[in-house]
């Protein structure tokens, strides 16, 4: 039987560097491969899905914004999603002042009027590494990008019931920016949604535990 292939989305400003970073070796020990698709801007992660293979229903998902992207995805194609795999959930329906969409925001006018050095400083150790690497990759995508993810949806709380595949989500009890009550949200309005819980000393790679979360909900 050939492995599961599981399509990964990355956050905002993020890339496909970081999704194999964190997600390639929890796949891989469940006999799992991971897709992790070249993506800058919301258009493409919704094309690299719409591209997956629809010979039979696939497992998707991603981090923060492409866990947005991958569960409404899921809602409009119920018959192509066979599971997901959720880190890091910022907000349900409209962003309204989330956390994660006014740090998109305030991003975009730092990078616009002062440069991505400027806007990387208050970062230290793998997070900056991590997005300096990333931020740098967006080149002259990278304000647009923030300011469409700052607008985006996320899927509402009768897209996220309507999503009856196992699907793990993994969420924070100490990210501002991703607070764990959406993560509670999602889970609770999910139908066979299991969630596991990290904090912010357990980063990058505790989000692979979106994983475990995904094999215990089937």
């Amino acid at each position: 039987m050939p492995a599961e292939t599981v399509l990964l989305l990355p956050g905002t400003a993020s890339d496909e560097v970081f999704v194999r970073s964190v997600f390639t070796e929890p796949l891989s020990q469940v006999g799992a491969v991971l897709n992790a698709p070249t993506v800058r801007t919301l258009g493409e992660r919704s094309t690299a899905l719409e591209n997956a293979p629809a010979g039979h229903p696939i497992v998707v998902g991603g981090v923060s914004l492409g866990a947005h992207v991958a569960a409404r995805w899921a809602a409009r194609n119920p018959g192509r999603c066979a599971g997901l795999v959720l880190a890091l959930p910022a907000w349900i329906g409209e962003p309204d002042g989330a956390p994660a969409a006014q740090a998109a925001k305030v991003s975009a006018e730092i990078v616009r009027n002062q440069g991505v050095a400027t806007a990387l400083a208050g970062t230290t150790g793998w997070l900056h590494d991590e997005l300096s690497r990333a931020w740098h990759g967006y080149g002259d995508l990278l304000v647009p990008h923030f300011e469409e993810a700052a607008e985006s949806l996320a899927p509402t709380l009768e897209e996220l019931r309507s999503l009856d595949v196992p699907a793990g989500i993994l969420g924070c009890t100490d990210d501002p920016v991703h607070p764990i009550e959406i993560a509670r949200l999602w889970a609770e309005a999910m139908p066979r949604a299991v969630l596991l819980t990290t904090t912010l000393d357990a980063y990058p790679h505790a989000l692979g535990r979106a994983v475990q979360a995904w094999q215990q909900a089937i």
